[in-house]
């Protein structure tokens, strides 16, 4: 289960990890308020997804009449495929450096490991592998003094700066083993004056061990699209792409993704039809992928127990009856392929039996050609 930011840097201030002042606003008043108390403040929305600022969910000000306007067109608006339902209003930090501080779980070593970097901030994705600190940690004994010193010598910090953030990095772990965390991020972790800060916060607990957390709300994680293919029983999840996918098992799903960015385009989701999905189905799941409008979508069937021909008829009853408004790719092979690529030929579509092509020219029509 996913925190939001707020619920996040709560955790950090209990554990005794410096965050910014700030509160949490459900009204454009109430971030009138804070602003009005803080003084020079950002805004940021909260909601379970990445890339915010670049979204537009990020705002500076330090005049509580503009905070209520940024904050009024944020609240109920979508970003991310996220409904804004509150913003965090924050004292703005002097941000001197940025560093990124994490523990999560690595699956290999079967070990908590620490993830740090010098390079703190957006785009932490981006940073080479050869810049990145990372630490497995032995349970038994757990987080040790030799082992902060180790990230802050490698993260090229010294003196009262590396007091704090190796101080930062115990109560870290003490946070991620006592509330049964996956992950816990800081990024960026920042240097303002003397004062290290987390300016941000990434929590995600393990959902088995939720009954040990009582203490901690239950956070809803589903964009409104996710609850909706949740409901019609189909696997789905938004990606950042621009075409559109539907394959019928997680494995060809999977595969189909790794295609279309081998081809250099990007996926919109994944979505699973699952097996033996009939023609209503199969119709409600291409609305849904309608409505993120794609400039593309690529449908990837193999058909066993999903019948060609059921997902032929549903292709063509949405063209016929809704309209199907961007172009659309199609791999049609297996079980009643003929009576499938037939009814796609009556409404214009000539199907592929390689899906490599298929995906290839969904790319190709994404990027415009």
């Amino acid at each position: 289960m996913k925190l939001y930011e707020y619920m996040g840097k709560e955790l950090l201030a209990r554990y005794g990890i410096p965050v910014p002042e700030g509160g949490v606003a459900a009204t454009p008043e109430e971030a009138a308020a804070l602003t009005e108390k803080i003084g020079s403040i950002v805004l940021k929305a909260q909601i379970l997804s990445g890339k915010r600022g670049k979204a537009g969910g990020i705002g500076f000000t330090d005049n509580h009449a503009e905070a209520s306007r940024f904050s009024a067109n944020l609240l109920g608006s979508e970003l991310n495929g996220y409904q804004v339902d509150a913003v965090l209003v924050e004292k703005k930090l002097q941000i001197d450096r940025e560093f990124y501080l994490a523990i999560t779980v690595d699956g290999a070593a079967r070990k908590p490991i620490i993830l740090a970097s010098a390079q703190g901030g957006m785009d932490i994705e981006d940073v080479p592998e050869e810049e990145l600190v990372k630490i497995t940690l032995d349970v038994t004994i757990g987080m040790q003094p030799f082992v902060t010193r180790e990230v802050t010598r490698r993260l090229g910090v010294t003196d009262a700066l590396a007091k704090q953030i190796a101080d930062i990095l115990s109560k870290l772990y003490r946070l991620f083993v006592e509330m049964d965390a996956e992950l816990v991020e800081i990024n960026p972790l920042v240097i303002s004056g003397e004062m290290v800060i987390a300016a941000d916060a990434k929590i995600t607990i393990d959902d088995d061990a939720l009954f040990r957390q009582p203490a901690l709300p239950l956070v809803e994680e589903r964009t409104a699209a996710e609850k909706k293919a949740h409901e019609l029983g189909l696997s789905y999840v938004e990606l950042d792409g621009d075409i559109a996918v539907m394959a019928n098992g997680a494995g060809i799903t999977m595969a189909t993704l790794d295609l279309i960015q081998y081809y250099g385009g990007a996926a919109a989701n994944f979505l699973d039809a699952g097996g033996g999905a009939g023609v209503e189905q199969t119709a409600k799941a291409l609305e849904l992928l309608l409505s993120k409008n794609p400039k593309a979508i690529l449908i990837n069937i193999f058909g066993g127990i999903t019948r060609c021909d059921d997902v032929a008829k549903a292709f063509a009853y949405v063209k016929q009856n809704s309209g199907i408004p961007v172009p659309v790719v199609i791999r049609l092979v297996g079980t009643n392929e003929d009576k499938g690529r037939e009814i796609l030929l009556d409404v214009g579509i000539d199907a592929y039996k390689l899906m490599h092509e298929a995906a290839q020219k969904a790319v190709e029509i994404a990027k415009g050609a």
